[in-house]
């Protein structure tokens, strides 16, 4: 961006505007070029705070606003879609005494009126409030420049004379071209218009306000009227070479928006005889080369999305449960399966998705769709989405949505489908959700029946090996505590060098947010790391109400100097907890890899 600002601005070709006095007085060498991203950070380079008049840049938001507010039947009655493939202020209708399309003069004047039909005194504030909430900042119209264009104005004043012949704009010419002169006289600057371009791009959102502008469907259609006509009689060659929905101004500007990616913005006054910024549209063209912008050059692919899909012997279960426990989920390996995705579910990623679960011979008891990495789901992505579960899925598969968090992502029908908590269920992490599915797995084979039994320290994972008089001894370091449920036992934030040997009840460690991460049931232990003088990065919660054997790491220390052997079974069994771990994390690195 830089090296274009720099380069670029030692080309001299073109003409400020003339035909409107004030726009005469541009200084040529101004020149600058800014890009907004749709989560809102914006890069800026030269000019780029300098101010000049939207012009007719301020059609592509104005035409949105009119299918916001008066409805696309209402407005496409009144307005053409077609290239003109003439000056932008021709004085021409279609045969059919419409405007061409939205971004020249004609249709932009039209469209103003269709408005000033609805709103009447306040068109003008609801057009400027508009372009200021595109914009994330209020903007203000220059004065000097709207009073020449009045005054200069006649071929405008021809325009709507013409158009209210054969009905396109009724009432009081003179007042009606008194807000499209305003209308183009409002002040902006480059990053302005990338920030614009941004919002366009992010469907209508403000990426630096988090404020809705325009509904999708605008955007959409604003885009496509953008990428015909927004450059005047050069746009074929502008859509051919630079490929990104564009409008430019007389003033000097260019707004240019990519969808889902970035709004680009520049501003240099020496005009083509198009009425296009030289400066701009070589800016425009060497960036979309450069960085592959041009929409109709895109190398995304659907498969992306599926960033991983496996079972449990390929990823091994979390350790740390009972023998039996694991002997249930290891012999039962294949009931789980685990999707995960990311990026952006749409139509053609959702299809691939889909055709990946076709085959209901090869679907588990349980599958796991991991939603953490997804950024959005598009309408018709969600409907195949919702399809897919309802349809598709048969009754036998328990589906499990992990990374959801308030279920604003699932759409409505993925949310009843949730609240009934038949046939899908929905945790905010995916280790909930893994660990929900295998207290499935191990309910449905006799495995335990929580909170119901006492464990003993035998089927400690910790303590596996040591024997019976080694075990005893352990026992009798500990104290026996209770817990009310609803109480928080460890602290991350304040760490107590105690482990915990989980005899009855369930307890849960949960994030510093709350997010529960973890369930810990009878014959686990939590704290352990207090073993090695290791602090934990997560709270400790009872569930239900909880009884613990409570081991000081000070006791452990002098049980190791009494029974040394013991001592370092305990810290090998560790070790081997965290190997295992590790080794999970690792197989669902290589499976999210592969």
């Amino acid at each position: 961006m830089r090296r274009c600002q720099r380069d670029f601005a030692a080309d001299h070709s073109g003409e400020v505007a003339q035909y409107i006095p004030e726009l005469g007085k541009a200084d040529p060498d101004h020149f600058g070029i800014a890009v907004a991203t749709i989560d809102g950070h914006v890069y800026e380079a030269g000019d780029t705070d300098v101010p000049f008049t939207i012009q007719s840049i301020s059609k592509a938001g104005v035409f949105a606003l009119a299918l916001d507010l008066l409805g696309p039947d209402r407005v496409e009655a009144s307005i053409g879609v077609e290239p003109s493939g003439e000056a932008f202020n021709s004085i021409r209708l279609r045969p059919d005494n419409r405007p061409f399309n939205a971004m020249v003069n004609t249709g932009a004047i039209a469209c103003c009126g269709l408005i000033a039909t609805a709103e009447g005194d306040g068109t003008f504030e609801l057009i400027r409030a508009t372009l200021s909430r595109l914009a994330g900042r209020d903007l203000v119209v220059d004065e000097a420049v709207f009073q020449s264009e009045r005054t200069t104005g006649d071929r405008n004043r021809a325009i709507a004379y013409l158009l209210r012949t054969y009905g396109g704009v009724a009432g009081d010419v003179d007042r009606l071209l008194d807000i499209y002169f305003r209308q183009c006289s409002v002040l902006v600057t480059a990053r302005d218009l990338a920030v614009m371009g941004a919002s366009l791009a992010n469907q209508g959102v403000n990426p630096l306000t988090g404020i809705r502008v325009f509904s999708s469907y605008a955007v959409a259609r604003t885009l496509a009227v953008m990428s015909s006509s927004g450059m005047y009689d050069f746009a074929g060659e502008w859509i051919y070479r630079v490929g990104v929905p564009a409008k430019s101004g007389v003033g000097g500007g260019i707004l240019a928006a990519l969808p889902s990616q970035l709004g680009l913005g520049t501003f240099s006054p020496r005009l083509d005889q198009h009425g296009n910024s030289v400066r701009g549209i070589k800016t425009c063209e060497a960036m979309s080369e450069a960085f592959d912008l041009h929409m109709l050059s895109r190398q995304d692919d659907v498969r992306a999305c599926l960033v991983a899909d496996y079972d449990f012997r390929t990823v091994p279960a979390k350790p740390g449960r009972r023998a039996g426990e694991q002997r249930i989920l290891d012999d039962r390996s294949g009931a789980i399966r685990v999707v995960e995705l990311a990026g952006k579910l749409s139509f053609a990623t959702m299809d691939y998705v889909t055709r990946r679960l076709a085959d209901p011979d090869h679907l588990p008891d349980f599958l796991i769709l991991n939603l953490h990495r997804v950024a959005t789901i598009t309408d018709a992505g969600m409907r195949l989405f919702t399809q897919m579960i309802e349809s598709q899925i048969p009754p036998s598969t328990t589906v499990v949505l992990a990374g959801v968090d308030g279920l604003s992502q699932v759409g409505p029908r993925v949310r009843q489908l949730v609240q009934e908590g038949i046939k899908v269920r929905a945790f905010p992490t995916y280790d909930a959700a893994v660990e929900w599915a295998e207290d499935q797995v191990v309910y449905r084979h006799g495995g335990f029946a929580r909170g119901a039994e006492e464990a003993d320290l035998s089927g400690q994972a910790l303590l596996e090996g040591l024997s019976h008089e080694d075990a005893a001894a352990f026992a009798k370091l500990g104290t026996r505590v209770a817990f009310e449920a609803g109480v928080r036992i460890v602290s991350a934030v304040e760490p107590t060098p105690k482990v915990y040997f989980l005899l009855r009840g369930m307890a849960s460690a949960r994030s510093m947010t709350g997010v529960r991460i973890t369930t810990m049931i009878p014959g686990m232990a939590f704290g352990e790391l207090a073993l090695i003088d290791q602090p934990r990065n997560a709270d400790i919660w009872s569930e239900t109400e909880v009884v613990c054997l409570e081991v000081g790491a000070d006791a452990f220390e002098e049980f190791s100097r009494t029974h040394p052997a013991a001592g370092r079974r305990v810290i090998r069994n560790l070790a081997v907890l965290l190997a295992a771990r590790m080794r999970m994390a690792t197989a669902r690195i290589d499976a999210l890899t592969g």
